[in-house]
């Protein structure tokens, strides 16, 4: 295997399966505005939570390679299914063989480290894709680290669809909210792990439809201040990021609608360029 040739000024990529993880890129960009990025949605194979294991690795090696073309040492995957079915094979698997220098990163294990940094969660709710939900990857996660803690799922496949078509404040979307959260406040919960990237954007909805007692927590906030203390961690990697603040955006499926949903996920407005995979 011939050595790997870092570029110098490197980028931080972001990727996800659709608009959600534009969220999470806003409070990354946010907390973090010197970086250069570089966002990939495959909304063309999307939604990614119903597809099978093989499918979203393969998807998600995809997404990984492009961004590693486009010069980025380091790719977050703002895809709770993506971070859940490929991101450990891809860390022990591909990067060794192919791109020992680079690093891809979740936004799974991050969620995870806050709450048990806090230690005062001891009956956690997730509502999450059926593909994130079905790997049990949060609730294995949590068990493992603290034993005493009770994980409850709720899979919530509309909402993505929902979020996607622009229909955040409609009255259907009340509706599936309440039919997602009662099964897990029924169940006692004292936090709620919104687990998938788009659902940061119903925040507010779900604090009006939840006990007030009830802690949320958001992937976006989590993700940049955990990204930032990777950093931190890693000179040898900050160190190689170019610093002019510049942001691309790409999609396998360029519309006026990623355009105008992407500008609301994102909260500025965005220009994205389409790109193309091979099946």
């Amino acid at each position: 295997m011939e050595k790997e040739k870092l570029e110098r000024n490197s980028l931080v990529g972001i990727f996800d399966s659709g608009f959600g993880g534009l969220n999470i890129m806003r409070g990354i960009v946010k907390q973090l505005p010197e970086y250069n990025y570089v966002y990939l949605g495959d909304n063309a194979r999307a939604p990614y939570g119903s597809r099978s294991q093989e499918a979203v690795y393969k998807f998600t090696k995809d997404a990984v390679d492009f961004l590693f073309d486009k010069g980025c040492r380091l790719v977050i995957l703002a895809c709770n299914t993506a971070s859940s079915h490929a991101l450990k094979r891809i860390q022990k698997e591909y990067l060794p063989k192919k791109h020992p220098n680079k690093r891809v990163l979740g936004v799974i294990i991050p969620t995870i480290e806050s709450i048990i940094e806090k230690n005062s969660s001891k009956r956690v709710g997730v509502i999450a894709t059926e593909g994130t939900v079905t790997s049990q990857v949060f609730k294995a996660e949590l068990e493992k680290v603290d034993p005493e803690i009770k994980v409850f799922q709720k899979a919530c496949p509309l909402l993505v669809p929902i979020l996607e078509s622009g229909e955040k404040n409609s009255e259907i979307t009340e509706i599936v909210l309440k039919k997602c959260l009662d099964p897990l406040t029924d169940k006692n919960i004292d936090s709620l792990i919104l687990g998938c990237t788009h659902y940061g954007l119903l925040e507010d909805k779900i604090k009006n439809l939840l006990d007030k007692k009830i802690k949320i927590i958001v992937e976006d906030k989590i993700v940049a201040l955990k990204l930032e203390d990777y950093l931190n961690r890693h000179p040898e990697i900050e160190n190689d990021l170019k610093k002019e603040g510049n942001v691309e955006f790409f999609s396998t499926d360029l519309t006026d609608k990623f355009k105008l949903l992407g500008s609301k996920f994102y909260g500025k407005p965005i220009t994205p360029q389409k790109i193309q995979f091979k099946d």
